[in-house]
């Protein structure tokens, strides 16, 4: 079975202010096969600086997340937790998400059929990226 590269992200809600507008998003691409959910964790600061977090399948009535498909858990660690908690101002939330790139498994397994090995990889921010993309032609 081919794996496609496995990635991460946490996207933080400032003032808790978190309207669901992601969750259809990501349950397209859950549903046109790009993308496979492996874990997701809500995590929250109180006003006392106290941490609370929330797998997937403990928030059903949040905003849409219990009708996510996916695998549940496992790979979020409290370690984890912990490190995205700790860019959290008090009153403020944050979604962990992991998921694998399902389109990239076959470009993914034929470098490593052909003996490459990943040396380096990063995202780069659309604040970055932005100005430069608006010289280039539209994809088609």
């Amino acid at each position: 079975m081919a794996v496609g590269p496995v990635e991460y992200i946490v996207v933080g809600f400032p003032g808790n202010k978190f309207n669901g507008e992601i969750i259809p998003e990501l349950s397209a691409l859950v549903d046109k096969g790009l993308v496979r959910i492996l874990d997701l964790v809500f995590i929250g600061k109180e006003a006392n600086g106290d941490v609370v977090a929330f797998e997937i399948d403990e928030m059903e009535g949040l905003a849409g997340l219990g009708d996510l498909e996916g695998e549940s858990g496992g790979l979020i660690s409290q370690e984890d937790i912990e490190y995205a908690a700790a860019a959290l101002e008090p009153n403020s939330s944050a979604g962990l998400l992991i998921w694998e790139d399902l389109w990239a498994a076959p470009f993914a397994e034929a470098i490593r059929d052909s003996g490459g090995v990943l040396l380096e990889g990063a995202r780069i921010p659309a604040e970055m990226i932005g100005p430069m993309m608006e010289n280039l032609p539209p994809a088609e």
